[in-house]
């Protein structure tokens, strides 16, 4: 076979340090890039400079002769923020006939990319270009582009393994290369050292390098499917040990492989006295007997807002090893109710509220990620049911299949996050490329739901307090029983959310948002109950929910245990309940139980909400 010989990539015998650029969003390539500046730098005495692309010139590209790029894939394939002029002005000048293919020919690259293998082609489509741009400009390619994962949960592996690869290459070791790729002296010598599979015919086994390069039968042992838990087959498990620990460090309590549960903060409020969360104002819940849990920890979307910084997994269908239903409910109330009972002691809370928080009534599947994306979910539903506690389950309207397949539920939340295609789009930055006909057949086939029904609007100012008009034409898709609107939480500043608390909107823009939509709705719907501490308001359907001129968003919850149980249809108005006066609209108390203490915290800002 006629192969191009063995050479040598020498160091660099330029004194000019390497340049080690990291394009990031989120602060992964940042991170990664440090990690191999320290692998170059302090452990194999090879120089680099770690450069952020915004702060660099990139004409002064011709005069290095080193480059290491970690480059992210954010939105539509796009750049991060940080590098969009870098790699603009590369793409426009391999495109110059002025420039040539020889203006970076003195120069050895390496690229590796991070993105999601989710977004389909778009995956680490950056990292792609960059390295066609710099071949095309006569550029070296030291090692293929790497790509790492960021939700298949092997970016750190793959990372280490290009890495090692670099190091290699810049400090002299030896490179074979093909048509179909690049292969490097630890390779070979790992496949030379291999012993033959029987000890027999040894010149004919013998591995030549189109074999190498994956042309050839392949050496490699037979891989064990229990040694890479389970992943040949789909049955991965879904929180990776890094997940793991990031969610742990949130309080969250880990339920076998893909559950969580967490308790919520006006479940400990409750217990002490000091009020209840607008679930107890507008539908009257316990709320220091609710416990916050989810069956699937992964969502199909990458919300803006989301308020666990993006470390939970992400999917668009379900590819994980799958926990026994029974096995998820028992666990999540025994470490809900461990939680409880660490409140023992805490001022406020009565032995009386202790003991009925340790038998939880409700259960909000909205912890985090996507609960209907578990397949076993109507099994969940039932097992809570006949415990006798009560359902509120949010799905994320990206699965409308699912929507139309599930159970009956004391009450079904759809998030409307957004009431257009672009808006929807740069709010919850969905994996689905579809996922605007996914939203729509979503809410229409919460139209065919004979329990009570929520569109749950989250404000953004900024960003969709201005699309009134759009929202009340979705009313007609869904016809919801209630429409929730609430004024999005700040959750401190994260690299992957662009929010700050100017995107906060005030109660009062909320309560003038809730009564235009109300208007639009031409009386079909009126705005009945507020939570101002939540900033939080509530419209009903009017004609099913507002008897003799009184509110009836309350549940009875015992009626709809009694109605599951006889298994025969039933409509929301079965299980309504009275609205105590102080959770109305515009009563003074503003949604807060009269029965509870207020208490407010001092605060010393210099200026107040």
């Amino acid at each position: 076979r006629c192969l191009k010989p063995l050479k040598h990539l020498p160091l660099n015998p330029n004194p000019r340090p390497g340049k080690l650029f990291f394009l990031t969003q989120t602060g992964t390539s940042k991170a990664l890039a440090q990690r191999l500046l320290d692998l170059l730098s302090s452990k194999n005495n090879i120089p680099f400079d770690l450069v952020d692309p915004h702060t660099y010139e990139p004409e002064d590209l011709p005069k290095e002769s080193l480059i290491i790029i970690i480059a992210s894939t954010w939105e539509d394939g796009n750049p991060p923020q940080n590098s969009k002029f870098f790699v603009n002005w590369l793409a426009d000048i391999s495109t110059d006939f002025r420039a040539g293919n020889l203006l970076l020919s003195d120069c050895k690259f390496a690229v590796f990319g991070v993105g999601s293998r989710l977004y389909g082609d778009t995956f680490n489509a950056v990292a792609r270009d960059l390295g066609k741009r710099l071949r095309g400009l006569g550029a070296t390619e030291m090692v293929p582009v790497g790509e790492g994962d960021v939700d298949g949960g092997e970016l750190e592996s793959v990372f280490e393994g290009w890495s090692e690869k670099v190091v290699t290459v810049l400090k002299g070791g030896l490179v074979m290369e093909n048509e179909n790729g690049i292969v490097y002296e630890s390779d070979v010598e790992s496949l030379e050292s291999d012993d033959d599979d029987d000890g027999e015919g040894g010149g004919e086994d013998i591995v030549d390098l189109e074999d190498i390069a994956g042309k050839g039968p392949s050496r490699k042992k037979s891989v064990n499917v229990a040694e890479t838990n389970g992943k040949l087959d789909g049955k991965r498990e879904m929180v990776t040990p890094v997940i793991r620990a990031n969610l742990e460090k949130q309080g969250y309590k880990i339920i076998g492989s893909h559950s969580g549960v967490k308790i919520c903060r006006w479940t400990k409020s409750q217990l002490r006295g000091r009020g209840g969360c607008y679930k107890h104002s507008f539908y009257g819940i316990e709320s220091h007997r609710c416990m916050e849990a989810t069956p699937s920890l992964a969502c199909a979307n990458k919300c803006v807002f989301c308020w666990r910084h993006h470390t939970n997994p992400v999917g668009k269908s379900w590819q994980w090893k799958m926990d026994d239903p029974l096995e998820i409910v028992n666990t999540a109330i025994d470490l809900h109710t461990k939680m409880i009972k660490q409140t023992k002691g805490v001022p406020g809370v009565t032995q009386e509220r202790l003991m009925e928080g340790l038998s939880p009534r409700h259960c909000a599947l909205s912890l985090v990620g996507e609960p209907i994306m578990y397949p076993e979910i109507n099994a969940l539903v039932d097992e809570l049911h006949r415990r006798r506690i009560s359902t509120f389950l949010v799905t994320n309207a990206q699965f409308p299949e699912k929507i139309k397949m599930l159970k009956p539920v004391t009450q079904l939340y759809v998030s409307v996050d957004a009431a257009t295609k672009d808006s929807l789009k740069a709010i919850d930055r969905p994996l689905f490329g579809d996922f605007w006909e996914r939203f729509i057949d979503s809410l229409k086939a919460l139209k065919e739901k004979h329990q009570r029904t929520v569109y749950r609007l989250t404000l953004v100012k900024g960003w969709n307090t201005e699309d009134v008009d759009a929202y009340s034409k979705l009313f007609v898709l869904g016809k919801p029983d209630f429409v929730e609107i609430k004024g999005v939480t700040y959750c401190g500043s994260s690299a992957t959310s662009k929010l700050t608390m100017e995107n906060v909107p005030w109660h009062s823009d909320v309560r003038a948002f809730s009564e235009a939509l109300a208007l639009k709705s031409e009386g079909e719907y009126e705005v009945a109950c507020e939570h101002a501490h939540s900033c939080c308001v509530l419209l009903a359907k009017t004609e099913k929910f507002k008897v003799n001129g009184q509110w009836h968003t309350w549940i009875d919850y015992e009626k709809f245990h009694g109605l599951v149980a006889l298994g025969r249809p039933f409509d929301s108005e079965d299980y309504m309940a009275l609205t105590p006066s102080w959770a109305v609209y515009g009563a003074e108390e503003g949604g807060f139980d009269p029965d509870q203490s207020r208490y407010k915290k001092e605060r010393h800002h210099k200026s107040k909400r």
